[in-house]
């Protein structure tokens, strides 16, 4: 019988310090895979374990485009304690499935509606909040400022001025705009801005919410503006067959001038090119239209079936601190959310600060405004448009009968 009590005295023992592991240990999924960012995070990670010692990270990293993939299906089965994922729709499509824990008391508690007044927004459904914000950036052109240069073009500004420094690259042998459309993404980044600058931010978000028809003539004109890139072949060639990372040697070594895309691209500038990269805004297509920005928003979450929620709360509310929100975006070059926490002095981070500080209004991203089921067949539209433009009506036909059926 002492046999048996001692035995089960063991058991209990061994149950209880297995419980008292899995509570300090932290779990954390992320798609912070560039070398920028993998280096930025281990930093954060090892100061808030400093902070909390009785807290484990286990830091999980993933592929960006396998991270969209699975995070489907462990945010359902077996989820960690924190997720990293994005504001607007993206966020929504989990909100709405039970799939993301409500954390309004963190917000009340450390007074995040004041720090984050103007990412609240976007961090809010039902008067809730699901997550906190760690960063955004802006989007625009960044160009080869030597190769401008050397073919007399200036930073343009008009429709115009875009489409002749396109005509003066092509004519001297460069492509004029890199992209990698391979993972349909970046071409989204291209129907934001031309659908922002022929129509606005208001048909834009009509447009994301399915209000709005696919074969409008204001989608038309959209894409009809968006023609006037591609006939030409003003795009880098072969460009489905090329990542939006596979695409980046094609700028750094001269072969293309220009690449529209997100400031998360300027930590991989190689040293070389010091002083030689540029940035300027996506230039005025219709002067009665506002300039209105994409301004992604970066976020960390914790799964409604998370089992470490109370240390994933103390990991929130550390990431939410306004000295962490510089010293992650200043390894990014991102711009931080909370008021307080300062972008670091940085060429690009400057023009994209005072860009953004005098845009119109803001969206999110294509694949992050609208509902997913629309934003993965409207994404596949935009890449075969971008191959084959003589396929246009097909195209918006086919895209309007996924609205019809994704917001009926």
């Amino acid at each position: 019988m002492k046999k048996i009590a001692k035995l089960g005295q063991i058991a209990l023992l061994s149950t209880a310090m297995s419980t008292m592991a899995t509570a300090g240990t932290l779990v954390i999924n992320s798609d912070t895979s560039d070398p920028a960012p993998k280096a930025a995070f281990a930093e954060i990670i090892a100061q808030f374990e400093k902070e909390n010692p009785d807290i484990t990270v286990k830091y999980n990293l993933y592929d960006h485009e396998a991270y969209k993939t699975t995070i489907r299906n462990w945010l359902v089965t077996s989820p960690p304690d924190v997720v990293h994922w994005y504001a607007g729709n993206r966020m929504k499509a989990f909100v709405d499935r039970g799939l993301f824990e409500d954390v309004s008391d963190l917000w009340a508690e450390n007074n995040m509606q004041d720090t984050f007044a103007t990412a609240a927004p976007a961090m809010t459904i039902d008067g809730k909040q699901w997550g906190v914000p760690f960063t955004y950036y802006q989007w625009g052109v960044y160009y080869r400022k030597d190769l401008f240069e050397k073919h007399g073009i200036g930073e343009p500004t008009t429709w115009d001025e875009f489409l002749a420094a396109c005509a003066t690259l092509k004519e001297n042998s460069i492509a004029p705009v890199s992209i990698g459309t391979k993972y349909l993404w970046t071409a989204a980044g291209w129907f934001d801005y031309l659908n922002l600058r022929t129509n606005g931010l208001e048909f834009h978000m009509d447009l994301m919410d399915g209000k709005v028809p696919y074969t409008d003539d204001r989608v038309r004109a959209t894409f009809a503006n968006w023609a006037e890139l591609v006939e030409p072949g003003y795009f880098l060639e072969n460009h489905a067959s090329y990542s939006w990372q596979e695409a980046q040697p094609f700028l750094y070594n001269g072969e293309a001038a220009m690449y529209l895309i997100g400031n998360f691209i300027t930590p991989n500038f190689p040293e070389e090119l010091e002083g030689k990269m540029g940035f300027f805004q996506f230039p005025q297509i219709n002067p009665e239209v506002g300039m209105f920005e994409d301004a992604p928003m970066d976020t960390l979450h914790i799964p409604s079936k998370a089992k470490n929620k109370e240390d994933a709360r103390r990991y929130l509310a550390f990431m939410a601190r306004e000295d962490n929100q510089t010293k992650i975006n200043g390894a990014l070059l991102q711009i931080p959310p909370h008021k307080d926490a300062q972008a670091a002095d940085n060429y690009f981070l400057d023009k994209g600060v005072a860009m953004l500080g005098s845009a119109d209004g803001t969206a999110q991203f294509y694949d992050r405004d609208t509902d997913p089921a629309m934003a993965k067949e409207g994404m596949k539209g935009f890449q075969e448009f971008m191959v084959y433009p003589d396929r246009i009506d097909a195209i918006l036909e086919r895209l309007e009968k996924v609205r019809q059926r994704t917001f009926k």
